[in-house]
């Protein structure tokens, strides 16, 4: 098979031992450069990887090159393990913390109370375990990355602190000898301790912000069953049945599936029989519950309330709706934004730039000054650089922002489809199944008086096609035509073409019929179907047989119940709101006047699809950001071609797959918070980055002594410490603050 058009496989990977950026760049170039792998994508703030292959690649290879380039991987067990491991490292991370800060604290007391052989020797041994003990994973760490000849984090902590040992250490066994070289005998016992149990303090912090991050994708993993009420394919008697509990592994497609109150759905499924309030704000943000019966679709992840229900089963484990969401938050919060490539890039080149001023500050400082107070400097300049703070100033803001979105009925595609979406200033709307509720109803059929059939065989052939399109439209045809009249039996449809934003034609017993939109007429509309002043809001429907007019319905649509509120919130944000449609202008101005969209030069009508993407790109010619918001087939090209797409859950898979942010429920007030929280979250990353940039363009010079010539002030290495813990930490904490999702 030609390598272009081999099928992708996609895996999972947990990562062991990442710190900064710098750890995460190396893992993705080892493992993009796995032959057959297409692409690599880390997450450093859920320690992840997804790789995309485009030929067999065991999970075994790609372990073994995280491993080449100094870190660990293995294979994610299961959510519920990942979920352990995140609980539990704050936990360990904050009792090993704890026990270095107290022994810190004892050793600064001790090394100002007391000078003498002995106390310096504990000092020593102290010291010495708090590196072993407390934190043996930054030395080890670091070997690693000396091995693969690269640096990190780790790098800088574990050369300052050594550093620091080993003259202390010097120090303690032979001061006369020092002292007869002109060496200061100073000991930086407790710098060395204090400055491990800083590390390890904000890395405690870093982890439980992490997890709150992350929660989202938790509070997905939740949702999942492990197990099933499985009755026998034959059973007619769903109420009686014997049913046999089995994990969900063993269940398939087609088979029925019991649902008692209090339960869980686990699987996506139609209701066969029984009736329920299903509570769904789980998935779609939803507050109410929703009553759910015979032919109704359910989603795994859903609480069933008071109701037994049985269900067939049509999508089981990673086939589900909630398996899908989940695995598209886990890209979404792992992809890059844009604003991420600066960061990145200089993360690359951050550490072995840190190493080199190290270095000069020690020969400037012993040049002008002593080794000792040069070592202190030099050992300053190593522990206040961070490259964390600048690795994750982006994708913590993203993470967070993606995932309160998901809570809140948002699916966000990515960090690019953020950075897109906040940057928009007008927003094109679909009318039908968009803006109005997509239910509508035929509240007028008027056959003509020149009509070649009778209105009975009219309405058979007319159901007959619709039957055959999932468009709204027709659906609401069928269900006219059925309550109204008993039909005859309906013909055989051959030829059934659908035309997007037009309607359908068809052969019946060899003459031609079209159903749809005036485009269908070869003249003007007949007089006799046009209509009256009180249905001149509604959409017609001409039924054309051999190319000759021989009725028309009137369909009515209801405004969605928010979104006079959600225009009105767009234009607070200062986005101008326009309605395109494939309805007549007629139709099109009623409905958008109640709407609030009251400018006629905002309201545009019988558009087809390639209309409605050639206004897109007419819009963008003019240097406007735009946006477009839709549910149908009609829109998915104008989806794909504006700036940020907006596709409802309920609307076409087309639709849904061409949208970069999808609504999980019909809300459009979900609409204006998502461009609110979007431009929160790219004002967050800017102070992020910003921070990250000020807190070492800053600290740097000041640890390497610039103040010192004229304020005699130098930077203590323990303070150092605390200050680059500070700044990864204050980072996250300003990130958290996006799970304060726009109020709807």
């Amino acid at each position: 098979m030609d390598a272009l058009n081999a099928p992708e496989t996609e895996h999972d990977l947990q990562i062991h031992g990442m710190t900064c950026a710098a750890c995460q760049s190396h893992v993705e170039r080892a493992l993009a450069s796995v032959p057959g792998v297409s692409s690599a994508s880390v997450n450093l703030m859920a320690h992840t990887a997804h790789v995309v292959t485009t030929s067999p690649v065991p999970a075994d290879s790609l372990i073994a090159a995280v491993r080449s380039s100094g870190y660990d991987a293995s294979v994610p067990t299961g959510k519920a393990g990942m979920n352990h491991m995140e609980m539990s490292e704050p936990s360990r991370l904050g009792l090993r913390a704890l026990l270095s800060l107290i022994a810190g604290i004892f050793a600064m007391v001790l090394s100002m109370v007391s000078s003498s052989a002995g106390s310096r020797w504990f000092l020593c041994l102290l010291s010495l375990a708090v590196m072993t003990f407390a934190a043996p994973e930054i030395y080890t760490a670091a070997w690693r990355a000396a091995r693969h000849r690269s640096t990190n984090m780790n790098t800088l902590v574990a050369l300052g602190t050594i550093a620091a040992f080993v003259s202390s250490f010097a120090t303690t066994i032979a001061p006369s000898a020092l002292a007869r070289h002109g060496i200061a005998s100073s000991v930086y016992y407790e710098a060395v301790i204090l400055i491990l149990a800083f590390l390890l303090s904000g890395r405690w912090l870093e982890a439980r912000a992490r997890a709150s991050a992350t929660s989202a994708l938790r509070g997905f993993a939740h949702l999942e069953s492990s197990d099933a009420r499985l009755l026998s394919p034959q059973t007619t008697d769903y109420a009686t049945a014997d049913e046999t509990l089995l994990p969900l592994d063993a269940i398939t497609p087609g088979d029925h599936i019991r649902i008692l109150p209090g339960d869980r759905i686990p699987l996506d499924g139609v209701i066969i029989y029984g009736r329920s309030s299903v509570d769904e704000s789980m998935l779609t943000g939803e507050p109410l519950p929703v009553t759910r019966a015979t032919g109704d679709y359910a989603s795994a992840g859903t609480l069933n309330l008071d109701g037994v229900l049985v269900l067939r089963a049509t999508a089981v484990g990673a086939d589900s709706t909630l398996a899908q969401m989940q695995r598209l938050l886990e890209q979404a919060q792992s992809s890059r934004a844009p604003m991420q490539r600066l960061a990145d890039r200089a993360s690359a080149i951050f550490v072995p730039t840190v190493l080199v001023l190290a270095l000069i500050t020690f020969i400037v400082w012993c040049i002008y000054d002593s080794p000792a107070r040069a070592l202190s400097v030099a050992i300053a300049v190593l522990i206040i650089a961070c490259p964390c703070a600048m690795g994750l100033a982006v994708p913590a803001a993203i993470t967070v922002s993606i995932g309160g979105a998901a809570q809140h009925g948002l699916l966000i595609k990515g960090g690019e489809s953020l950075e897109r979406l906040a940057t928009i200033d007008t927003l094109a709307l679909d009318k039908t199944g968009t803006l109005t509720e997509g239910r509508p109803r035929i509240a007028k059929f008027i056959p003509s008086p020149h009509a070649q059939l009778d209105t009975a065989t009219l309405l058979s052939y007319a159901v007959a096609a619709e039957r055959l399109s999932t468009h709204p439209l027709a659906q609401a045809v069928v269900e006219f035509a059925e309550n109204h009249l008993t039909l005859p039996t309906p013909p055989l449809i051959e030829d059934l073409s659908i035309v997007p934003g037009t309607g359908l034609t068809a052969t019946v017993a060899g003459h031609r019929l079209a159903i749809g939109n005036a485009s269908l007429l070869e003249a003007e509309v007949p007089p006799e179907l046009i209509a009256s002043v009180s249905f001149s809001h509604a959409t017609p429907l001409y039924l054309l047989y051999d190319s000759q007019p021989q009725a028309v319905f009137f369909a009515t649509d209801e405004l969605r119940p928010h979104t006079r509120a959600a225009i009105a919130s767009l234009r607070a944000l200062h986005v101008h709101p326009i309605m395109l449609t494939g309805d007549t202008f007629t139709s099109a101005n009623a409905m958008a006047h109640e709407a609030g969209i009251d400018d006629a030069e905002d309201i545009h009508a019988h558009l087809l699809p390639a209309d409605k993407l050639a206004f897109i790109q007419s819009l963008q010619a003019q240097k406007k950001k735009v946006g477009m918001a839709g549910d149908g087939i009609n829109d998915a090209a104008a989806l794909a071609q504006a700036d940020a797409g907006l596709a409802l859950a309920a609307g076409s898979d087309l639709a849904r797959e061409a949208g970069d942010i999808l609504l999980l429920h019909n809300d459009l007030r979900l609409i204006p918070a998502a461009i609110a929280l979007a431009r929160r979250t790219t004002r967050i990353m800017r102070e992020n980055l910003a921070w990250a940039l000020i807190y070492n363009v800053i600290g740097l010079p000041i640890a390497a002594g610039v103040l010192y010539p004229r304020f005699h002030l130098l930077l203590n290495p323990v303070l150092a410490s605390a200050a680059m813990a500070l700044s990864s930490v204050s980072v996250l904490l300003n990130s958290l603050r996006l799970r304060r999702f726009p109020p709807v």
